[in-house]
């Protein structure tokens, strides 16, 4: 029995040591480059590390058990077999990491590519899907699997496969023709035609989730936004013009009010946080109406949610500033003339 101990005992002592140096590198060795990688201006760093978590560990467990297998008297055919299986779970481990690695990298190389690159869920996902199929591919290599059976008999379930997938694929698909096309991208700010609107935040392979501006989350179906008839305010700019209609009595100087209503209009424009002050307000008369001779306002704000403070200051501060000026903005009246009674 001692004896038996003795020469498990070496195995065991190897085994656990593998697990102790991992938890070293793990805890230790990748912690401080992790602190020294916060300190660098290059993102590509804390990525690498994060995308090594519990790997180390892993490997040198691994390690221990395959000196300690070849420490003890076993078969060559079990010994063959277990390295089959170790090489399995390294190319597995490395598959993970480079899966971790190539999704992680997606996100500030979008950032950089400022709208050229698709950074979404979706596009992570299938370069996710894209690492693990070939890392399976490996893995039957290592095996001596043939492939081209298994590729025959996927090509045969395909049709199968996808008439039972049909609403899966045609999301997934929508969702790679949306990201494509580019014409709705995440921070969007979009209008379907059947009324929903808000920021894009994300395109999954499945649907695209909206934040509406009261904070609610509206998730569409790829492929009915697809098909859809959308508004995008954010192209081709972030700028868009705002219209805010008024009214001034028929005894008004319209020359006056022209420029009292630009005046306080840039003021705004200046003053709000919103306002694009670098395009000149305007305005149009348009209609000689029952009451008011109406014009429009047209200003300019950086993005879509800035038109209502904007709209907010300008009513409030024109207002005032037309009550100031004497500018009359009439009640709704109509006048009616009554015929008297015949005699």
């Amino acid at each position: 029995m001692n004896e038996r101990m003795a020469q498990l005992l070496v195995p065991l002592m190897l085994i656990a040591g593998g697990f102790l140096v991992g938890i070293v590198v793990e805890k230790l060795i990748l912690v401080k480059l992790k602190r020294a990688a916060l300190r660098t201006k290059w993102e590509g760093d804390e990525i690498i590390i994060a995308s090594l978590r519990w790997m180390p560990t892993l490997w040198f467990v691994i390690l221990g058990l395959r000196m300690a297998v070849h420490k003890i008297p076993v078969s060559p055919n079990f010994l063959s077999n277990f390295d089959k299986v170790m090489g399995v779970v390294i190319i597995f481990s490395v598959t993970v990491v480079l899966a971790r690695l190539v999704s992680g990298m997606v996100e500030p190389f979008a950032r950089r590519a400022k709208g050229t690159f698709p950074g979404t869920s979706i596009f992570a996902h299938f370069i996710t899907v894209v690492v693990f199929v070939i890392g399976a591919l490996v893995i039957l290599q290592w095996l001596k699997i043939p492939i081209t059976p298994i590729v025959t008999a996927l090509g045969l379930g395909g049709l199968a496969v996808a008439l039972a997938l049909q609403d899966t694929l045609s999301n997934l698909f929508a969702g790679l023709q949306i990201i494509g096309s580019r014409k709705v991208r995440p921070g969007d700010y979009i209008k379907l035609d059947s009324g929903e609107e808000g920021y894009v935040t994300d395109i999954t392979w499945k649907n695209t989730t909206i934040r509406a501006i009261h904070d609610n989350m509206i998730i569409v179906p790829n492929s009915k936004l697809a098909s859809a008839v959308t508004v995008n305010f954010n192209l081709p700019k972030k700028e868009m013009a705002v219209r805010v209609e008024v009214g001034v009595s028929y005894d008004s100087d319209l020359e006056k009010v022209e420029k009292i209503t630009i005046e306080v209009a840039r003021e705004v424009l200046n003053e709000i946080q919103g306002g694009a002050p670098e395009f000149d307000p305007f305005i149009r008369y348009h209609t000689f109406a029952d009451f008011s001779i109406n014009f429009t306002v047209i200003m300019y704000v950086k993005e879509f949610f800035s038109q209502y403070v904007i709209k907010h200051e300008f009513i409030k501060r024109l207002h005032k500033r037309f009550g100031d000026e004497g500018i009359e903005i009439p009640f709704p009246i109509r006048t009616v003339y009554m015929k008297g009674d015949e005699g």
